[in-house]
């Protein structure tokens, strides 16, 4: 596979060069505000500060693979997003349903089959990542946690981010920027309100239970 290959996968690029996404590279910064909100947020909060932390990755990756245009820079944006996405969904069981460590780190290869099943049938990365937040939204509504509103949120905005993004190579001939930038800025809404999320029920939750029934 030859990894530094020219990628020309948006609208609004249309030759090899560093500028040639200016908009889609200026719209990247909405994840670098994302990710100092939730670092402010987060004060000193563990838990927050990886999530933070993990969104600048985003930041990172994307600016750089909008930039190059490359095979690697594409793996390299998809990685980050998934990296996120495997740390929330290993830690979601454990902050809002107070499940073992044990048990709770199988969220993240739970995500993965999902993900290879959604493959196998064309749905990529991002449909599983959609069925997550609405399952989210759907398990806090039935245990009537009031954070089932943040996941609904998320869920709507995200469905309509992936819209922006599918519909990005359609409209080049009436919409010759695209619609990719505003997948940026809309995921960089989600990213925050889920991490807003984590970090609010992370300061209610109780203190661990180790299997001896004590707190640790």
């Amino acid at each position: 596979m030859n990894w530094t290959a020219y990628v020309d996968g948006y609208c609004e690029r249309t030759a090899p060069g560093l500028w040639g996404e200016p908009l889609n590279d200026l719209a990247n910064l909405a994840f670098l505000a994302a990710a100092g909100m939730v670092w402010w947020r987060a004060d000193g909060q563990r838990t927050g500060r990886i999530l933070a932390a993990l969104i600048g990755l985003i930041f990172v990756a994307s600016s750089v693979f909008h930039l190059v245009a490359t095979r690697w820079g594409a793996v390299a944006d998809s990685a980050a997003i998934l990296i996120f996405v495997l740390f929330y969904a290993a830690v979601f069981p454990r902050v809002f349903f107070h499940a073992k460590a044990k048990w709770a780190w199988l969220g993240a290869p739970a995500f993965l089959v999902l993900t290879g099943v959604s493959a196998a049938f064309g749905g990529g990365l991002y449909l599983p990542a959609l069925v997550g937040l609405a399952g989210f939204a759907i398990a806090l509504g039935v245990k009537r946690d009031p954070y089932w509103l943040h996941f609904t949120m998320a869920a709507a905005v995200f469905a309509l981010s992936l819209s922006f993004r599918t519909i990005d190579a359609v409209v080049c001939g009436d919409f010759p920027i695209g619609t990719h930038f505003l997948w940026h800025l809309l995921n960089a809404v989600v990213l925050y309100v889920v991490a807003k999320a984590m970090i609010g029920k992370t300061r209610e939750a109780p203190a661990p239970v180790n299997d001896a029934g004590a707190s640790v």
